[in-house]
């Protein structure tokens, strides 16, 4: 039976912990969509493309296009992070756990933005709903062995096929002759199409969230039989879209300060990162789209600044078991409050 936003705003209003729990989740999206998204226009606010307002509006109109084709597509993304962890067949203790995952990555998300810790949203539910899941009883047996092979296939894949695809894509490039008119309508569709897969990459995992927690509350966790509506990509690509149109400028400048970007070497990281997003978009991996296109401008520029590099490590080191341990601390507490 599709699931329609009249049966999901009933459910939600009759779920206390699920309104929290989709009130913290749009904050989530919102806050993607300012500092994750910025990283697709990167490259072509950089090297003078485009003018930074004009690429976030260019960057929200094709996210939310990305999020929706994803959905049409069949959202494997959407079901890696569905299938994350067994949060049980308790209606009422799942679902509060899934509330404290969220207020565990909201806190994350406050702590790292006033220390200056390098985060990555992605990473941060992923190791947040496996935290709280662990609070279950069951503790880490709750974990999905097959989710979790899928997450540490897209850390390795993300980072190294975006160094080697934009590093690869640069020195052919840099071979050849293009008009600077050329150059500059190629970042703008590129830019697009990192906007477009970060929209289909991210929209999805969101989605998947969502669809949990309608499942959930039926007291059900099964992917196979349970509707996946297009309304609710729409919703998630309109909020991050929302989100990418306040802007992350100060990220983009960040990003620009990785490597030295030509307008040819700016090209071909857009090029490389857009590639290894469908690609690990397609096969399911949950990936950072930060970590793909900062890998993927190191390997299309020369030099630079290695900051960035110590950032993204630094980045997996801390978010990972930091957000395990709030999200289990805060299911714990969710679960005593119950």
């Amino acid at each position: 039976m599709p699931l329609s936003l009249f049966d999901f705003l009933c459910r939600t209003a009759a779920s206390p912990a699920l309104a929290a729990t989709v009130l913290l989740l749009l904050a989530v999206i919102l806050v993607n969509g300012w500092t994750d998204a910025p990283n697709a226009i990167a490259s072509a606010v950089v090297s003078g493309a485009l003018p930074f307002r004009r690429a976030a509006w260019l960057a929200a109109a094709c996210n939310l296009l990305g999020s929706l084709w994803a959905a049409a597509a069949g959202g494997a993304v959407s079901e890696t992070i569905f299938s994350i962890a067994d949060f049980g067949r308790s209606t009422s203790a799942a679902l509060a756990v899934l509330c404290a995952a969220m207020a565990a990555i909201v806190c994350w998300a406050v702590l790292a933005w006033r220390f200056g810790i390098p985060t990555s949203e992605s990473h941060a539910l992923v190791a947040g709903l496996s935290g709280a899941a662990a609070a279950l009883p069951g503790g880490l047996s709750n974990l999905g062995t097959g989710p979790w092979l899928r997450v540490t296939a897209g850390l390795v894949l993300s980072v190294v096929l975006g160094a080697v695809l934009g590093r690869t894509i640069s020195g052919r490039m840099e071979k050849s002759q293009f008009s600077s008119s050329r150059l500059a309508v190629g970042q703008v569709c590129a830019a697009g199409a990192m906007a477009f897969l970060h929209g289909a990459q991210d929209g999805q995992k969101f989605m998947g969230v969502f669809l949990l927690g309608a499942a959930l509350a039926q007291g059900r966790q099964d992917w196979e039989t349970f509707p996946r509506p297009l309304w609710l990509a729409l919703l998630c690509g309109c909020v991050m879209a929302l989100g990418t149109a306040l802007g992350g400028k100060r990220i983009v400048a960040s990003l620009g300060r990785a490597a030295p970007l030509t307008p040819k070497s700016g090209l071909a990281a857009d090029l490389g990162g857009g590639l290894c997003l469908l690609l690990c978009t397609l096969l399911g991996l949950p990936v950072s789209t930060t970590h793909v296109k900062t890998a993927a401008i190191l390997g299309a520029g020369r030099g630079g600044d290695p900051r960035p590099v110590l950032a993204m490590v630094l980045a997996w080191l801390l978010t990972f078991p930091g957000c395990i341990l709030l999200g289990f601390a805060a299911a714990r507490l969710f679960l005593i409050l119950l």
